[in-house]
């Protein structure tokens, strides 16, 4: 029965494939139309004045947004998987077992402020020129992770109540201001700022993601580290 199943689900998926083949072929051929000059053409109304943020936020924002909700429901895959298993938090120095390892331990009280400062320097960057919140919150995430690993921060059980609002923070703040503008400024439009406040709009949004990108991409390592540790620590 399970060998029939495999083979129906193998066929179904073939024959899919080969309906998106045809649809593909049939379809008629774009208009060549260089984007870039598109996008140059309306920089002036996205807020911004670099063309990668005027598209991320402004232009196709809600591909934005639809990637942040594809992070957000990663961690929480990877919290399901975890399961409800009672852990306690590793002491502060847990990785601190050899004389190498104070190195990392000194790397990280001198690189953690700096990556904070590039992160909001990323952040006030990305308007116009390359930067912007993934980047930001990219490098906060790395500055977590350090200091996880050098043990000034211990992995995370489980999401705590503030934790929880800081990683749905960016894509709450990004849906209130959609709403809002829909609501407003362009009735029935999701994300279309007004020329006047898009930039301020726009910041808005990025500062809200940074923060959450940063502990969302620092979670998928904090919330499996700890699982790591119940681990050795079983042997």
């Amino acid at each position: 029965m399970r060998n029939l199943l495999n083979v129906l689900v193998i066929v179904l998926s073939a024959a899919l494939g080969l309906v998106l083949i045809g649809v593909i072929l049939e379809s008629p051929s774009p208009a060549r139309v260089r984007l870039s000059e598109e996008v140059l053409m309306q920089i002036d109304a996205s807020g911004v004045t670099h063309p990668v943020t005027a598209v991320l936020l402004n232009f196709r924002g809600y591909d934005t947004l639809l990637e942040v909700m594809v992070l957000l429901l990663a961690l929480l895959g990877v919290l399901a998987q975890m399961g409800k298993q009672k852990r306690e938090n590793p002491p502060a120095g847990f990785y601190l077992t050899e004389p190498r390892m104070q190195v990392l331990l000194w790397l990280a009280r001198v690189l953690v402020p700096l990556m904070v400062l590039v992160a909001g320097y990323l952040l006030w960057a990305g308007g116009h020129q390359p930067g912007g919140a993934f980047q930001a919150g990219a490098v906060l995430a790395a500055a977590g992770v350090l200091l996880n690993l050098s043990g000034l921060l211990p992995s995370w059980v489980e999401p705590a109540w503030n934790l929880r609002a800081g990683l749905v923070s960016g894509l709450l703040v990004f849906l209130l201001i959609a709403a809002a503008v829909m609501m407003t400024a362009s009735p029935g439009l999701l994300l279309q700022y007004p020329p006047a406040s898009a930039g301020m709009l726009i910041l808005l949004v990025e500062t809200g993601l940074t923060l959450s990108l940063g502990l969302i991409l620092a979670g998928l390592f904090l919330f499996l580290s700890g699982d790591a540790i119940d681990d050795e620590a079983d042997k």
